[in-house]
């Protein structure tokens, strides 16, 4: 059973945990309300890079999921938040959509479509991904810019299985380029879980990370001090949990058994 006294702030990821493209998972609703009745505080960590907090915050709304924007991480306010505190004066060629060049546009960083002009090249999720936008990539890190990933997932789940995430795209512009990936901005790195433990402001010990992913939600929290919570509703099976040797502290089905875990 998962003991929720034990724990001031539970972390939930969104794709594959909280809802599965617009349908709600089961539990949900229930396990969110009976945190926010207990005052517990709860953050959305979500490795998406085509959805804004405010994007996520409507999206939310929609499904009876009430939340503020600053209980909403995504890597596209992670992206522009890394940029801003890190290389505030980077030209940026963008392999993403729209959400992901409005944030950084926002924090005033340089945008770029000339390859040449590029100092970094920054890579999420691109739906309209090109064999031109390759070869621009492709041209400026061979030309010096460092690439930079939001996010090291491989696929996203949808209703009928899954698409290709991010680092699919860094992958095949690694590769091309030549050139090593510089920076994973997204869960599990240090400069994620440092974000979120700046919003809670409390024991990394007293925080419970809850996600459908070894690899980055559980990882994100094992690597930080933070209690994990594995529900199989997204792109993990119980038996993978063996093979990559990532072992949760609780593991449920879905969050209807997340207080009986």
């Amino acid at each position: 059973m998962v003991h929720v006294n034990e724990y001031d702030a539970f972390c939930f990821d969104l794709d594959g945990t909280i809802y599965v493209e617009d349908t709600l998972l089961l539990g949900v609703k229930d396990v969110i309300s009976s945190l926010r009745d207990d005052n517990k505080k709860v953050l959305f960590i979500s490795n998406t890079s085509i959805h804004t907090r405010e994007t996520c915050k409507e999206r939310l709304g929609k499904m009876g999921i009430e939340a503020s924007v600053d209980e909403i991480i995504t890597t596209t306010y992670m992206a522009a938040r890394f940029f801003k505190q890190n290389i505030p004066n980077a030209n940026v060629y963008v392999v993403g959509e729209h959400s992901l060049i409005e944030q950084l546009m926002n924090v005033s960083i340089r945008l770029t479509t000339n390859p040449v002009e590029a100092t970094h090249v920054l890579v999420g999720l691109d739906r309209d991904f090109t064999y031109k936008k390759l070869s621009h990539a492709m041209k400026a890190v061979r030309n010096g810019a460092k690439i930079i990933v939001t996010n090291p997932d491989i696929v996203c789940p949808v209703m009928d299985g899954y698409i290709a995430d991010a680092f699919v795209l860094a992958q095949a512009i690694e590769t091309a380029s030549e050139k090593k990936i510089d920076t994973i901005i997204g869960k599990p790195s240090a400069y994620y879980s440092t974000a979120i433990m700046d919003l809670l402001n409390i024991p990394n010990e007293k925080c419970l990370i809850i996600g459908d992913r070894l690899e980055t939600d559980i990882l994100l929290g094992l690597n930080s001090g933070m209690k994990t919570c594995l529900v199989l509703t997204g792109v993990t099976k119980r038996a993978d949990i063996a093979g990559t040797k990532i072992y949760p502290d609780y593991v449920v089905e879905n969050l209807s058994e997340f207080m009986l875990a």
